[in-house]
């Protein structure tokens, strides 16, 4: 008797969000900073990308980064040749064992993961990715890999509250057009974004079935970096790949 096709090798989707502790970098990076353009000394950036690597269990060549701009830019990745990909806010891939890997210090870490279909996404999700659509944008591109939203799980990262993010009437006003649910009040009153709660009404209005929040805000709590508390600073991670 002749054996039949083997069964596709099953893999796990697997997410981690870094702090600011523990690493190699000097304030005002201090000191697990993994990003390469806030200036900080490129040898402490590369010996934290090699500790976090380390951490996970994945060769250092795997992590993949992106020059994020603000925008809709997805990139479906297959291998690590273009590392970083550039002028893009969101990677894709179904290829296992590549970490996708997106940088924040106030924005939204949007890691993505269909199980089923095995396919990922890393999106780097603040303000004007929200407006523009970088979200329904990186979810197309996971369809387009065999994904379905109603198998999507999505773990939104530690970002900015609505209660410290103030900003004008017309940019409140902007966002929510698109995702009415971030429109919030801050602790003083004024308007304010919750962009966490924003995105996770346009996953579930995509059809997305799982939506988790870690709800620690950067500017309130120390362990994060937060360019909107301090400054110059550094940038945690979320990363997102299949094993």
């Amino acid at each position: 008797m002749s054996a039949g096709p083997a069964a596709p090798q099953a893999v796990r989707p697997r997410r981690v969000v870094t702090d600011r502790r523990g690493g190699h970098s000097a304030s005002p990076y201090d000191s697990f900073n993994l990003g390469d353009h806030v200036g900080d000394d490129p040898a402490a950036v590369a010996a934290n990308r090699g500790r976090l690597a380390q951490e996970i269990g994945v060769p250092g060549a795997s992590l993949v980064w992106m020059t994020q701009v603000h925008g809709t830019g997805v990139a479906i990745i297959e291998d690590a040749g273009e590392n970083p990909v550039v002028d893009v806010d969101a990677l894709v891939t179904a290829t296992p064992g590549l970490v996708l890997c997106v940088l924040v210090a106030d924005c939204v870490p949007v890691l993505l993961a269909d199980p089923v279909a095995g396919v990922v996404a890393a999106v780097h999700a603040g303000r004007e990715g929200v407006r523009r659509g970088v979200v329904p944008a990186a979810l197309a591109a996971m369809t387009r890999l065999g994904a379905r939203p109603a198998n999507v799980e999505a773990l939104l990262g530690p970002a900015v509250c609505g209660a410290d993010y103030e900003v004008p009437q017309a940019l409140q006003a902007e966002v929510a057009g698109v995702a009415p649910a971030s429109a919030v009040r801050t602790r003083t009153g004024t308007r304010g974004l919750d962009l966490r709660a924003g995105i996770a009404e346009v996953l579930r209005g995509a059809g997305v079935g799982q939506v988790v929040h870690d709800p620690r805000c950067t500017v309130e709590d120390r362990r994060l970096f937060s360019h909107r508390r301090d400054g110059v600073t550094g940038r945690q991670a979320g990363a997102v790949w299949l094993e």
